[in-house]
């Protein structure tokens, strides 16, 4: 979803660079992401944030992601589908 939101955001970051290629800002926010759910004591079994009785995120962070969600999220239909549509099968069933 950084990718998506990165790639067509900051437009800074040159088209001849590979889609895994992020700007700083990008790439800041998605090792944090990697550390902080590395580090966390509910391991396979979280749930989403939005559900999640302890927030790892600083609300800066917190807020950055939301931003990329709430950007990304619709347009993972087309870009990644079936990982689109499995996510949403398992908030079904979770619900």
């Amino acid at each position: 979803m950084i990718a998506i939101y990165c790639r067509s955001k900051h437009r800074h970051v040159s088209e001849k660079q590979s889609n895994s290629q992020l700007c700083d800002e990008c790439a800041d926010l998605l090792q944090y992401a990697h550390k902080r759910l590395s580090m966390c004591r509910f391991g396979e079994q979280k749930t989403t944030c939005k559900r999640c009785p302890k927030h790892c995120y600083r609300s800066d962070y917190k807020a950055r992601v939301k931003e990329v969600m709430r950007f990304a999220g619709p347009r993972m239909l087309i870009y990644h589908p079936t990982k689109a549509l499995l996510h949403m099968y398992k908030t079904l069933i979770r619900r």
